[in-house]
């Protein structure tokens, strides 16, 4: 495993490979990687001949200047776990590297930005679109791997490799869970003993409301809300949001034909947790590794 600073130096071996026809697997990050990140290393592992990792801490997605001073870091440790993971190439550039000077092109998102996290996070997906623009055209991956878990920023990229003709495939790998259901998450070691029991909770809400539309065909979209509210009002933390919408469209006006999220995000302490679950019309899920809806639905 060799780890790369330099954007000359990425994009010389990323062509490289292109030459001999190699598949490039790429897994972006913010580094602080957990068992959920290595979940993509390992899909991109399979897929492909090379598999490329950056950690970078992007600014631009930050809101407050608080938020990005505090972000966990420690590469040495990161380093460590890809290199367990068999992983060819860290890309690890400095925000010097990435933005030399202040932009004179910004992006801005038309759809899919204004619902769900997005709705009290003005500009964090445009700093993304910003980042994965750069990271996609230096490293011209075959495929890139996101977790499902934040299922808002996978639908931000579908359309970005969409709307610009980015030949890269895009893979959504399914949330890795805890035994007991609870999304894995850095900010899970943030709850309290209490707040950690109760948040398998949001899990199970979410496959309530998976439950209902399995079993109900005339289902409406007020119906779930009201369900996942009625199920999660007892809760020690604040409930942010509680949404389904069509995916990866992210609209309210969901048609017969469409696939479906229903997602939640619940505020503690000292922590915020999001989760979703993504259906097929029907109601079973658009992707593996998901638990079966519980059978006991409050």
């Amino acid at each position: 495993m060799k780890t790369i600073k330099t954007i000359q130096a990425m994009r010389e071996v990323a062509n490289d490979y292109h030459h001999q026809n190699q598949t490039i697997g790429f897994v972006p990050t913010m580094g602080y990687l957990h068992d959920g990140h290595l979940a993509l290393v390992k899909e991109a592992r399979k897929q492909n001949d090379i598999v490329v990792a950056s950690v970078f801490v992007n600014p631009l997605q930050f809101n407050q200047s608080t938020d990005l001073n505090h972000y966990p870091r420690d590469f040495d440790r990161d380093e460590r776990l890809l290199k367990a993971e068999a992983v060819d190439y860290i890309f690890y550039p400095n925000v010097e590297e990435m933005y030399p000077k202040e932009l004179s092109t910004e992006l801005s998102l038309a759809k899919r930005g204004d619902v769900l996290c997005g709705a009290t996070r003005p500009g964090h997906f445009e700093g993304v679109l910003v980042v994965l623009t750069k990271l996609f055209n230096i490293i011209s991956p075959h495929r890139v791997y996101f977790g499902l878990k934040d299922a808002q920023q996978v639908a931000v990229v579908d359309g970005l490799i969409e709307d610009f003709n980015f030949s890269t495939e895009l893979v959504p790998v399914p949330t890795t869970r805890e035994s007991d259901g609870l999304a894995l998450s850095s900010r899970n070691v943030r709850l309290t003993e209490d707040e950690r029991l109760e948040a398998p909770i949001i899990y199970q809400a979410l496959q309530a409301g998976q439950s209902l539309i399995v079993n109900h065909q005339d289902w409406k979209r007020d119906d779930i809300l009201h369900l996942i509210n009625d199920y999660l009002q007892d809760i020690q933390g604040t409930i942010d949001y509680i949404d389904c919408l069509s995916y990866p469209g992210l609209s309210s006006d969901i048609q017969a034909e469409h696939d479906i999220i229903i997602a939640v995000a619940v505020q503690y302490q000292d922590a915020r947790l999001i989760d979703n679950v993504i259906l097929r019309p029907d109601g079973k899920f658009k992707y593996g590794g998901e638990m079966n809806a519980t059978e006991n639905a409050k």
